[in-house]
């Protein structure tokens, strides 16, 4: 539903999307990652048809969007950086305009506003001018209009900035509630977000590609993965530790405390090694009085630290500013 194949974007001397090639199938959400500066925004504005590529190309359910631009956009729901909008106008007025563009006029067009005011949960504030609306709120507003006509691919940049935790909730629900019929790419800077509601990662750096997987697979890459973390009551800990840092292979011990408690955190080298069954036979037949044991399923943080290193401040970006 979204292909992009060999996409390059520059900017006078300076390239801020280098060669990127993806594609998107229904049924996925991509969570699109990467630093400040790496370009996530000026590809989403190019996928949107928003901006024109340098070279490369972009289609959308198999039209090219720099030929039948008309046609890509119809199948778009696109939720831009800072959620956009007419501040003198309501939500009500602003979305059923947005309607009329999109040519959903009469009984359908307001079915529609219904459906994305409900779907965004508007109703307290459909009457409101938006310029007097909170972040959140107005966010909201960007969402209702990004899937009002209800379309088979879904752009959206941030989705939850500005948002509560309840609301932060209910848009991740949503999301995954559509995702079964679309095609959605999000990007965010929350990597929960990522587990929370991403079938696969894509991770830029720099505006070329580091990585793409599920979020698991990228997990796993994580000098967690696979670890183990132990904790123990009273001060059994500091007599136990000698004997589990002999392990063999075990190449690093971490210690930190949580909740009053110590905990030990053992990482090896060899990440397919099952070292929870060795600590734990080891825990039972010393017979330590172990309050917490479990294996570590990686950190996506660490992954990301890992693969980029750029950073707007260092690169003067100008491709993440306000290109219209």
């Amino acid at each position: 539903m979204i292909n992009i194949s060999d996409l390059v974007k520059r900017f006078g001397a300076f390239t801020a999307v280098d060669g990127l090639s993806f594609s998107v199938e229904k049924g996925e959400v991509l969570g699109f990652l990467g630093p400040n500066g790496a370009g996530k925004s000026t590809t989403m504005r190019m996928i949107t048809g928003f901006l024109a590529p340098t070279s490369g190309q972009v289609s959308v359910c198999g039209y090219d969007v720099a030929q039948q631009g008309l046609e890509a956009q119809r199948c778009l729901g696109y939720l831009p950086e800072g959620a956009p909008a007419y501040g003198e106008m309501t939500p009500r007025g602003y979305l059923k305009f947005i309607g009329e563009v999109r040519g959903l006029t009469g009984a359908e067009g307001v079915k529609a506003l219904d459906r994305a005011v409900e779907r965004a949960h508007l109703g307290s504030v459909l009457d409101q001018p938006i310029d007097t609306l909170s972040k959140g709120f107005k966010r909201r507003v960007g969402l209702a209009q990004a899937i009002l006509h209800n379309p088979p691919v879904l752009i959206m940049d941030e989705p939850t900035d500005g948002l509560d935790p309840n609301q932060k909730h209910a848009v991740r629900s949503l999301i995954k509630e559509m995702s079964a019929d679309k095609a959605i790419i999000i990007s965010t800077h929350i990597l929960e977000e990522v587990d929370a509601i991403c079938s696969r990662a894509l991770i830029i750096d720099r505006g070329r590609q580091v990585a793409d997987g599920t979020p698991s697979e990228l997990a796993a890459r994580s000098s967690y993965h696979n670890a183990v973390t132990i904790g123990f009551a009273g001060e059994e800990g500091p007599r136990a530790l000698p004997e589990l840092q002999a392990l063999n292979g075990i190449t690093r011990l971490d210690e930190r405390q949580e909740g009053g408690q110590a905990l030990y955190t053992l990482f090896v080298a060899d990440k397919e090694r099952l070292l929870i069954e060795e600590v734990s036979a080891l825990a039972q037949s010393r017979g330590w009085n172990v309050r917490a044991l479990y294996a570590e399923e990686g950190r996506l943080d660490e992954v990301f630290r890992m693969l980029t290193t750029s950073d707007v401040s260092e690169r003067h970006d100008i491709s993440e500013e306000a290109v219209v």
